[in-house]
This record gives structure tokens, C-alpha cells and sequence, in this order.
């Protein structure tokens, strides 16, 4: 187990690219397997699934969800101990990448099922639950859901008022409360649900538990919410009116929820990253072929340099996307123990790369992607949750923030200590004032990139010193309270997000350079070369924001359209 983050090593200005240099690949054996799994689902959804009928009648029909079972796609996951196909963590997103190209509403249902519903069984689920529970989870005879989110408990899992009260006897656990927005909780027979195991005390963090409870233990759902997109998934309620679960269904601890549930959420972002990646390409194509076959002042309109501009920066971006998707699934194939920052990065920057794609996938389209007959509108509406569920874009910002902050402010801690106690922590010192040394003589290096890419790789260590030292700045002047300042987080984050995608960008490229050369890389060198000039920009922009801002004229404008109700003004 490689215990060293490459995020969280960058946030102290620390290059550690034999993470993820060179740039993961999967096993030959399972790319060939991967390869006749891919067209069978390409064909069966070809032949069987009618995405347009799906969203229309809010529906997947039972054929079709059979079929899918029968191809395997409940049990990716799965180890082949417990009946399943067990893919790596590269091999599943590839899966879930190409089935969200395909429809978005059986995308989220196996993803529901899959990267969040059952994976707690995967990750903390003792062998008993396991061997009770896969077997029949991998056929899909038993669909899994994850139950967290309440009225008052989306991002804060810590507001969770679901209780579960344990027997006298110590053998039960009684559930009482209720969720929201469950995807598959129409019909799922089995789900992940966290509840308080401790009194509610004030000012008191509560104990979370994460359960295994089965539908047949008393569980109520109630009708499918109508949805913006991805109409055709269930999201239901769900109900517990004193529902007994065995102490053996349990995941992992009592009173140890929270974890159970950041360690699920960190696979299902993956999972939204790469279906980002699906659809992103779909509606490529689809661009490509609408700036073909349209025509203006008597010549394709993809003649035209807006809309090649278009096209270029939708290639660009799905490039960075799927670079550092596919980075991240290499790190947690390769037993890289903290990748939590790396998935956070994904979904935001996956999520919010693929709004921007649809956006102007629609607008090349015109007046058609605006018609229902077409299926712009419909990827359109498919893609908006994207930026919400698995945590919403803004709490990731924080939590990307945070925890890179984390180990740079522990580290000011014990340094502020050893000062007050110069002989006992002399090591301590001693190793910081290098530390201080080496930044201040010169910058890291990323001494893995080609040479080729070396003008983008100097963006890279001179934006990571930037980072560093913007990180230390801000931890000395808030301390404690910077977890209060979230324009402070949100520059750090998209910095972070940036810094990410250049580093995945340049392992790739690099691959395919030593791999194909220079003139057989040429497309990927470009899209390199475009991608991180478009995000030099933004870096700049971040890190002069840290010193020259509007945040508190911003907050006031709020605070006074709060006072207001909304926006006071009429040019009458």
C-alpha cells in the first residue's frame, strides 16, 4: 500500500511525479476482456434501448433492465470469489463511461448500484455479509442503493437525524427516520443507510453507523420523484418506522459511519468522472457532425473559426478530463492509499467540463438542439446533476481545499511547538528550515515530463510553488479560521483542480511520446499545448485574486439581498 498523496504532497510544493509517471495502463489481459465487454454493450444497447422512450415515459422497461443484468453490468465490481467479473477500478470506469455515452438514466442505476450502493459491503462488509449479499448483488437478483442524504442532510452528513437505537439485549439495532432522493430506491431490495447511534448532545458531534438493511426488514419507499433528467432512474424517499437490523449488519465500526461513507463517496466520483467522459465524447461526435452537415452563407459552418474554437476547447477539455480520470483509477489500481483529493478533483472538473460541452454542443446544433425531436436537450438535462449529487460542486471545492490545507497546517502546528521548545524539536526545525531553503533557492522539478513538454511543465512548478506558498500565507493569517473562508478555499481548490490536469496531461503526453515519438503524438502535444495554456491563465488569475480581491464587497451585496428578499431595483 502506497500511503504518500500526490494532491496532498503538492499542497507543501512537493513533486512526487513517480506517482504518476509513467502514466498507468491497463493489464493486457483485462484490456482484451474489456474490449468484448464494450461491444456487447454497444450492441445491446443498439438493438434494445431507446433512450428517447426511456426519458419520455420515465421508464426502463424490465426487458431491459434483464438484459442488462444478463451481460454482467450488475456485478463489475464484484470479485470473481462472489460471482462477479471483477473488474479493476480502470476497467469499471472504461464500463461506466461508455454505458453514460450510451443513456444516461441506466448509467445512473448501475452506478447507484455499484460505486455507492453496494460498495460499502466491498470495503468494509465482513466476510459473512459478503458472502451473504455479492453473490446475489453481482446477478443483479439483488439491486443496492446508498441512503445518506435527509431533508436537512445533503452535504452535512453530520445533521443526520435518522436514529438507531441498539436492544437491550445487544443483538439489534432499531432504525427510525427517513431519506431523500435515493437513486434506485423504488426497487432496490438492499441499502447502505447511516443513522445516529449516540444522543443528539449540544455542541456535540453526533456518531454516525453505516447499516446493511434489506427492503424485507420493514423498509418503505415512496413514488418516483419527476426529475429535470435522467428521468428514466428511480429516486424515491425512504422510510424506517422501527426497522430491525442484526448488530451483524453493521459496516466497518459503531459510531464509524462517517468514514464508511467519505471512503464510498471517494469511488462514486470517479464514477461520475468517467461517465462525464462517456457523454462528453458522444456529444463531440455529434458536434463534429452538425458543424459538417450545417450550412451559413453558403459553406459548412465548421468552416468557421468560432466554432472551431468551440470544437478545439471541448477536445481540450474532454483530454484533461479523461487524462486525469484514468490517472486516478491507475493510482488506486496501483494500491495508493489516499486518493481522495485526486476523485474530488475528478467529479468537479468532470462535471463542470461535460455542463460546458453540452452547452455548446446545443448551440452548435442551433435551433435543433433546442427540439425535442433531437437529443440535445435531453443530454443537456441528463448532464445538470452531474454538478450536484455525490457532493455538490461547491462543498468539494472546500473539501479539495481543506484537506490539502490539512498536512501544511498540522505542519505549522508542530513547528509553532518545536519553536517554543527549541531542543526537543530540533529534527523538526532543522527539516523545515531546508524545506524553506529549497523553495526559496529554486522550485521542484517534474523531472518525468519529455523534454518536448517542457515549456508546459515549468507552468506546472512554478504554479505548484505558487500554491505552496499561497497555502502557507493563508494558514498564518486565518489559522483556525480558514475553515471559514471560502473564497480563500475556492481559489486553493481551482488552483488544485488545474495544477491536477496539467500533471495528467503531461504523464500522458509523455507516454505517447516516448511511446510514438514526436510526429505520432502530435495530437495529444497539442491538446497539451492548449489545455494548459487556457489553464496558465486561470492560475494567474487565481493567485493575484489572493492578494487583490472584492470578497467582502461581494458578501455585503448578499447579505443585503437577504435584507431585501431578492433584487430591490425597477427602472420604473
Amino acid at each position: 500500500m502506497i500511503e504518500q498523496s500526490f494532491m496532498k504532497s503538492l499542497f507543501h510544493g512537493v513533486i512526487a511525479d513517480n506517482l504518476i509517471v509513467p502514466y498507468p495502463e491497463p493489464l493486457p489481459a483485462e484490456t482484451n476482456n474489456l474490449h468484448i465487454m464494450l461491444d456487447s454493450v454497444r450492441k445491446y444497447f443498439a438493438q434494445n434501448v431507446d433512450a428517447q422512450k426511456i426519458d419520455r415515459e420515465a421508464l426502463v422497461p424490465d426487458d431491459v433492465l434483464q438484459g442488462i443484468k444478463d451481460l454482467g453490468l450488475f456485478g463489475l465490481l464484484v470479485p470473481n470469489d462472489y460471482g462477479g467479473i471483477g473488474l479493476s477500478a480502470t476497467a469499471y470506469a472504461r464500463v461506466m463511461q461508455e454505458v453514460s455515452g450510451l443513456e444516461g438514466s441506466l448509467a445512473v442505476t448501475l452506478g447507484a448500484h455499484q460505486s455507492i450502493g453496494m460498495k460499502g459491503i466491498l470495503l468494509f462488509g465482513s466476510e459473512e455479509l459478503k458472502k451473504k449479499y455479492l453473490p446475489k448483488l453481482a446477478t443483479g437478483e439483488c439491486v443496492a442503493a446508498f441512503a445518506l442524504t435527509e431533508p436537512s442532510a445533503g452535504s452535512d452528513a453530520a445533521a443526520i437525524q435518522t436514529r438507531a437505537e441498539l436492544s437491550d439485549d445487544g443483538r439489534y439495532f432499531t432504525l427510525n427516520g427517513s431519506k431523500i432522493w435515493i437513486s434506485n430506491g423504488g426497487f432496490a431490495d438492499l441499502f447502505t443507510v447511516f443513522a445516529r447511534t449516540s444522543p443528539a448532545e449540544h455542541g456535540a458531534k453526533p456518531r454516525i453507523t453505516a447499516f446493511v438493511v434489506e427492503r424485507g426488514m420493514g423498509v418503505r419507499t415512496g413514488p418516483n420523484e419527476h426529475k429535470l433528467g435522467i428521468r428514466g432512474s428511480s429516486t424515491t424517499e425512504v422510510y424506517f418506522e422501527d426497522v430491525k437490523v442484526p448488530i451483524e449488519n453493521v459496516l466497518g465500526e459503531v459510531g464509524r459511519g462517517f468514514k464508511v461513507a467519505m471512503e464510498v463517496l471517494n469511488n462514486g466520483r470517479l464514477g461520475v468522472a468517467s461517465g462525464s467522459i462517456g457523454l462528453a465524447k458522444r456529444l463531440i461526435k455529434l458536434s463534429v457532425e452538425r458543424a459538417r452537415e450545417r450550412k451559413a452563407f453558403g459553406r459548412p459552418i465548421g468552416e468557421f473559426g468560432l466554432i472551431k474554437d468551440k470544437i478545439a476547447q471541448m477536445m481540450a477539455g474532454t483530454f484533461a478530463l479523461e487524462s486525469m480520470t484514468y490517472l486516478t483509477t491507475g493510482l488506486i489500481d496501483s494500491n495508493v492509499a489516499d486518493y481522495s483529493v485526486e476523485s474530488a478533483i475528478c467529479k468537479v472538473y468532470g462535471s463542470e467540463t461535460l455542463w460546458k460541452i453540452v452547452n455548446e454542443s446545443l448551440q452548435i446544433a442551433a435551433g435543433v438542439g433546442y427540439m425535442q425531436e433531437y437529443s440535445y436537450e435531453r443530454h443537456l438535462r441528463d448532464a445538470r446533476i452531474n454538478l450536484i449529487f455525490e457532493g455538490t460542486n461547491e462543498i468539494l471545492r472546500c473539501f479539495i481545499a481543506l484537506s490539502g490545507m490539512q498536512g501544511p497546517g498540522r505542519q505549522l502546528v508542530e513547528v509553532a511547538r518545536a519553536m517554543r521548545e527549541p531542543i526537543k524539536g530540533f529534527g523538526l526545525l532543522s527539516d523545515f528550515a531546508i524545506r524553506k531553503a529549497r523553495t526559496a533557492l529554486g522550485r521542484e522539478r517534474f523531472t518525468r515530463a519529455h523534454p518536448v513538454l517542457n515549456r508546459e511543465a515549468v507552468v506546472f512548478e512554478e504554479y505548484t510553488v505558487e500554491l505552496a506558498k499561497n497555502v502557507d500565507k493563508a494558514l498564518r493569517k486565518f489559522g483556525k479560521d480558514i475553515a471559514e473562508m471560502q473564497y480563500t478555499q475556492k481559489r486553493v481548490a481551482d488552483m488544485a483542480i488545474d495544477l491536477f490536469a496539467i500533471a495528467s496531461v503531461l504523464s500522458r503526453t509523455t507516454r505517447a511520446l516516448e511511446q510514438r515519438g514526436e510526429e505520432g503524438a502530435r495530437r495529444e502535444i497539442d491538446l497539451t499545448t492548449v489545455f494548459v495554456s487556457a489553464a496558465e491563465k486561470r492560475l494567474a488569475d487565481n493567485v493575484a485574486a489572493f492578494e487583490k480581491n472584492d470578497d467582502e464587497l461581494r458578501k455585503a451585496i448578499a447579505d443585503r439581498a437577504y435584507n431585501d428578499g431578492g433584487y430591490p431595483f425597477d427602472i420604473i
